[in-house]
């Protein structure tokens, strides 16, 4: 029996040209045929969950950010023991199955203050933990002095399940100079996410383009996240969002001047308005046929509203993402889509569909 020949990797120059270059309607196409050769029972899956921000002071205080606080700000906070327990409650009653752990880079959470939250949630709810971005590991593994593998060996004991791809935003350092000064740097986020695989921990990653970045950036970051799969088969899913520009330091300090893919050196750069959704899609198409190596590509709802999460299933998207029963980062950019689970499932429904409840493993727990 003859064997059907794989389709050739897609190398950086072809991804490069398709980024640039290509009609949008056969780049969704050819990325559509990958979604299906994947996932031919036509399944669309989402998870019901809660983004819970445990605070919003950070020290990394990125020009992208709208959420990030001081710690003598009048708005900062952390979160009591009493909300967060009536949060996950609430989620739990809604069906929910996990609970998406993030919060700012504080000065004043130790280790020992994370080994407790975790410990506490474990101890009284029986729900999937996703938290802690690289950025939070790397914050904590440097404040108590121990290497990135050690604190996610003792983060993972004390009740982590996995870590979202939170965090890293471009894999290019020039880019990070520019939105994140402060933050670490892209081979620390990568360097996370490789010591979690190997110590068996699944993670997603993420991508926010549409700021300062150019084509070529978002190549390498895809190149990036491909390069680690291929050694560590750990991510089960890719996330690429456009940035918000809403109430942002990079984004109000001079409007109309946008600088997206230009002025490369500049270290302060400013964006008016976010990536189209001609944009959104065509790099959503791109990531489903250069990722090969990854299952799942979510869309994002959450910055593009359901309708155009709809169309992104025909732009290589299979996963719906969460029911976000919570959201405040995006939100506080003055984006504030709301959808509920019904939502969802009718969405997926009209879209041509099969609408699926999942695990945070993709497993398959309920069908519609």
């Amino acid at each position: 029996m003859m064997k059907t020949k794989k389709p050739e990797r897609l190398d950086t120059r072809k991804a490069l040209s398709l980024l640039k270059k290509a009609d949008i309607l056969d780049l969704g196409q050819s990325a559509d045929e990958m979604r299906r050769s994947l996932h031919p029972e036509g399944i669309v899956t989402f998870i019901v969950d809660r983004n819970i921000n445990y605070t919003n002071v950070c020290v990394n205080q990125c020009t992208f950010c709208a959420f990030w606080r001081s710690k003598d700000a009048p708005d900062a906070y952390i979160l009591d023991t009493k909300t967060l327990f009536s949060k996950i409650e609430e989620t739990l009653t809604l069906g929910g199955t996990q609970i998406l752990l993030q919060g700012g880079l504080h000065p004043d959470l130790d280790l020992d203050y994370y080994i407790k939250l975790l410990q506490s949630i474990k101890q009284r709810f029986d729900i999937n933990i996703h938290g802690f971005s690289p950025p939070e590991i790397c914050y904590i593994a440097d404040s108590a002095d121990i290497t990135i593998r050690e604190a996610l060996g003792i983060l993972h004991g004390a009740g982590l399940d996995s870590i979202p791809g939170g965090g890293a935003e471009i894999l290019a350092d020039r880019v990070r100079e520019i939105l994140s000064p402060k933050k670490i740097k892209s081979s620390r986020w990568l360097e996370v996410m490789e010591a979690a695989h190997r110590l068996g921990m699944k993670t997603t990653a993420t991508m926010m383009f549409g700021s300062v970045e150019a084509p070529e950036d978002i190549v390498t970051h895809l190149a990036a996240i491909r390069d680690l799969q291929d050694r560590t088969g750990g991510f089960t899913a890719f996330i690429p969002w456009s940035f918000q520009p809403g109430n942002t330091e990079i984004g109000t300090k001079t409007k109309g001047q946008g600088t997206r893919g230009k002025g490369q050196n500049k270290k302060r750069a400013t964006v008016s308005s976010a990536a189209t959704a001609v944009e959104y899609l065509r790099v959503l198409a791109l990531s489903r046929l250069y990722l090969d190596n990854i299952p799942n590509i979510q869309a994002s709802w959450v910055t593009q509203g359901l309708k155009l999460a709809q169309v992104a299933l025909r732009f290589g998207a299979n996963d719906f993402g969460s029911t976000m029963i919570e959201e405040n980062v995006v939100a506080s950019t003055g984006v504030s889509y709301r959808v509920t689970k019904e939502d969802i499932i009718n969405g997926i429904k009209s879209a041509g569909f099969k609408p699926a409840q999942r695990d945070t493993a993709y497993n398959i727990l309920r069908t519609f």
